[in-house]
């Protein structure tokens, strides 16, 4: 048994990612943030849907197509279709930020 608010990493240079499962055209991981964002300039744009959920902290998900900045609290999800041009433009820097993603890949 895992628990996902267990061992979080202690290097907070960098945003942290685990796998926790994997099946067949679904990847379900943790990503523990401390103040990281996306760089300036710089969109995902994956071949993939994402379904994500803040579990603890905050950050702001901002969407390309409308420019909507999404505050994300604990409790908080969002799907983003396949190819839905986001980033993350803040993330809390004073406490971490964890995240539950699930990819949703298409055979």
């Amino acid at each position: 048994m895992k628990n996902l608010f267990a061992e979080l990493p202690d290097d907070r240079t960098q945003e942290h990612f685990q796998e926790f499962l994997t099946l067949p055209g679904a990847t379900l991981e943790r990503i523990v943030s401390y103040g990281q964002s996306t760089p300036v300039g710089e969109w995902y744009d994956q071949d993939w849907g994402e379904w994500v959920m803040v579990l603890q902290g905050e950050a702001g998900l901002l969407l390309e197509q409308d420019h909507k900045l999404i505050h994300m609290k604990p409790g908080d999800q969002y799907f983003l279709p396949a190819h839905c041009r986001h980033r993350v433009e803040w993330t809390l820097e004073d406490h971490p930020t964890i995240w539950l993603a699930l990819h949703l890949k298409a055979d």
